[in-house]
């Protein structure tokens, strides 16, 4: 395993959620067709696109916590139980709050 320095892997995270957060919303802001059909469409595909907002903006949130407690030096210490989270799991989930355990 290839030890990554977490702030730079939190920050590419912040940006791949937030241009995904801002590809969206460029999405839903366009104008929709004159047809009644197609209209119905694209309003079914809004709210998908809004559901893929919500969780883009939920995961920019988590990542901002997560750089929160990198700067207060309690990253990677569990949110709930104080105890260590593994390397594995922040490898795997770099914005986690949780330790294995608590997360269950």
């Amino acid at each position: 395993m290839v030890d990554i320095d977490p702030r730079m892997r939190l920050e590419a995270l912040l940006t791949e959620y937030s241009t995904r957060a801002e590809a969206i919303e460029r999405d839903l802001s366009r104008v929709h067709a004159q047809s009644f059909s197609e209209q119905a469409t694209e309003r079914q595909n809004d709210m998908v696109l809004q559901g893929l907002l919500a969780d883009a903006r939920a995961s920019i949130l988590e990542v901002k916590q997560a750089l929160m407690r990198l700067d207060a030096g309690t990253y990677g210490e569990c949110a709930q139980c104080a105890e260590p989270i593994k390397a594995e799991r922040l490898e795997a989930l770099p914005a986690t709050p949780l330790c294995i355990n608590c997360a269950d």
